[in-house]
């Protein structure tokens, strides 16, 4: 029975992207990106379900306090160019409250890989991408569950956040580029795909999700 009644199956959505050419070598790696708390690890999880167990990497565990989006020469160093290879990718995910790199783990070059956070699909990781989904939530809205998520503790490193996020999209916009646009409906989720249907939904690069002109 499906699980979402109210919503389309993920599954078409999974055997589209499993069937795209592959990306970085043997892999095609699918990118969602998002606003921070707008949905991208829950629904990163579930459309992995979908593909049989697809591995996720999530870029929160690449990204460290100093460097909230500078991250992308060790991505590169560590994940996509021994990928690109069709070799295993050995890297050190970031411990938040350690403050520090944990042990190595092992990515292999799965025929789809799943990369989910906030610049998913920065200029520097789309050549490497068989597709881009951008998750369709609106800023204020996926701030606001971000902060109710992490409580009023994390509230000084919420308000350092938006300002470095702001200034990611702005410089480095990510939905244009998206060739897939997923929102949430009931408790499941529907999606439009290819540039006729990014097109229709919003008229300039910005102005679905309210972010200053690039």
């Amino acid at each position: 029975m499906d699980p979402y009644p109210s919503c389309p199956s993920i599954e078409p959505l999974a055997r589209e992207l499993a069937a795209l050419p592959p990306s970085l070598g043997p892999v095609r790696l699918v990118g969602i990106d998002g606003h921070a708390g707008s949905g991208k690890s829950t629904f990163a999880g579930l459309l992995a379900g979908a593909l049989g167990g697809a591995p996720v990497l999530h870029l929160d565990d690449v990204a460290t306090h100093e460097e909230l989006f500078g991250w992308e020469e060790r991505l590169r160093a560590q994940v996509l160019e021994p990928l690109a290879a069709g070799r295993p990718a050995h890297w050190a995910p970031y411990d938040w409250s350690a403050r520090a790199f944990g042990p190595l783990r092992v990515l292999e070059p799965a025929p789809v890989l799943i990369v989910e956070g906030v610049g998913a699909g920065r200029r520097a990781l789309r050549p490497c991408l068989a597709r881009l989904l951008w998750m369709e939530t609106p800023r204020a809205q996926s701030w606001g569950r971000g902060r109710n998520r992490d409580g009023g503790e994390l509230s000084d490193f919420w308000d350092g956040w938006e300002r470095a996020e702001l200034a990611h999209f702005s410089d480095d916009p990510s939905r244009p580029f998206a060739g897939t646009l997923v929102r949430q409906c009931g408790t499941g989720y529907e999606w439009s795909s290819g540039a006729p249907a990014i097109a229709r939904t919003a008229t300039s690069p910005t102005e679905g999700d309210e972010l200053p002109q690039a």
